[in-house]
């Protein structure tokens, strides 16, 4: 056991003079990086709000367009309506027109009878001529005076002729008109409905394009946004871990393994143990390539401790929602809880300076035979050392 023991430390030491790293050059996000990332933020908000009011104004166009076009659609099929009606009163006066023509052809031949009549008896075509010249109804009636010697039939006769002559022409005539009218009616709401949707497609296509614009700006507005705010969450994930971790350098006292107070996580896992292989084959690459140790990074250049776990396990195919950046200590509640003697390689090892879940300040990955992997400190870097190489350990280890 001591043999063992010995040779486990002896490793710690080789990989620890093998891989230690300089130390860190570059700082946790800053207050300045922040600001920066926020006046970003803030250029790209302005310009989506611009491109916004240009939106607007273009859909209310749209909607003055949309409802032109509406109305003239309406005018249009009023307009078909009226000329429906206007040419049945056309045909109705065709009809009417070739009835009385068949009147008109027997008053011709009446007429024609009352000619021969008054030649054969010596009369003349005198009396006659005043009604073929007629020029209306009215004038008809003003001459027939002079059909007395004619007879009543030959009297009905020649008011069918006349009369009917002038009805079907003025009927005919008036429909005629009321059919030109309304075609070039018809006509004019047609072009103005033409000119209407013509305009409507066309700011349909420009309120498209304005979208388009709109689509991508508000894009790149969440994207600058989530700079700022990732920015921001790891420098407050840096500062709390940083604090707990300087309270813990300085409180005496500490336990190698804490005892069990029942503190519970998750109730599932979302991982297999080809995934929690994976995370422990990133995490130790990170450790032999040297990487530094820096507050608040999660690669891939640098790494502190919870950056690490966060990097490994999104490297082995979690993403949010299932995953996310977390610190140590709310890592410890985000995972289902096994007991040391449980642990397989890939679940976490939670370090805490009084034994509770708020005073946990560093995290690792298990790496199997009591070892893991870890980025420890400034000083020191990314290691691969013994699980009990740190004071306070949790008595449980965390399986993602």
């Amino acid at each position: 056991m001591k043999l063992n023991r010995a040779i486990s430390f002896a490793l710690v030491t080789v990989l620890t003079l093998t891989t230690a790293p300089a130390l860190a050059k570059t700082p946790k996000p800053t207050l300045a990086q922040i600001e920066a990332a926020k006046k970003v933020e803030a250029a790209k908000k302005k310009a989506a709000d611009a491109q916004a009011a240009k939106l607007a104004a273009a859909n209310q166009t749209l909607r003055a367009l949309t409802a032109k076009a509406k109305a003239a659609k309406a005018l249009y099929v009023k307009a078909k309506n009226e000329l429906a009606v206007a040419s049945a009163a056309a045909n109705a006066a065709a009809r009417y027109a070739l009835e009385t023509a068949a009147a008109v052809n027997e008053a011709h031949r009446v007429i024609g009878r009352l000619a021969s009549n008054a030649y054969i008896m010596g009369g003349s075509m005198t009396d006659i001529e005043p009604l073929l010249s007629a020029n209306g109804p009215q004038d008809l009636m003003d001459q027939l005076s002079t059909l007395s010697t004619l007879g009543n039939k030959n009297t009905v006769a020649l008011e069918r002729f006349k009369a009917a002559e002038v009805v079907a022409r003025a009927a005919k005539t008036a429909a005629d008109e009321a059919k030109a009218a309304q075609q070039v009616a018809t006509d004019k709401v047609t072009a103005a409905k033409k000119i209407a949707d013509e305009a409507k497609a066309e700011q349909a296509i420009e309120v498209a394009k304005l979208q388009k614009v709109q689509d991508e700006l508000m894009k790149a507005l969440q994207n600058a946004r989530k700079v700022r705010t990732t920015l921001q969450q790891q420098r407050e994930l840096a500062l709390l871990e940083e604090s707990k971790a300087n309270t813990a350098a300085s409180t005496p006292g500490q336990k190698s393994i804490w005892p069990d107070r029942g503190f519970k996580g998750r109730s599932t896992i979302r991982t297999t143990q080809t995934q929690r292989d994976k995370a422990v084959a990133y995490a130790r690459a990170q450790v032999l390539a040297r990487k530094p140790y820096v507050w608040g990074a999660q690669g891939p250049k640098s790494f502190d401790c919870s950056g690490l776990v966060f990097a490994a396990y999104r490297a082995a195919g979690l993403s949010w929602p299932n995953w996310d950046r977390l610190n140590a200590a709310l890592y410890s509640t985000y995972t289902k809880h096994v007991t040391l003697k449980e642990l397989v390689p890939g679940d976490l090892l939670f370090y805490s300076y009084n034994g509770s879940i708020s005073s946990i300040h560093h995290i690792t990955i298990y790496a199997g035979n009591g070892m893991m992997w870890e980025a420890n400190s400034k000083g020191r870097g990314l290691l691969y050392s013994n699980m009990y190489s740190i004071k306070g350990l949790m008595p449980f280890g965390g399986r993602v």
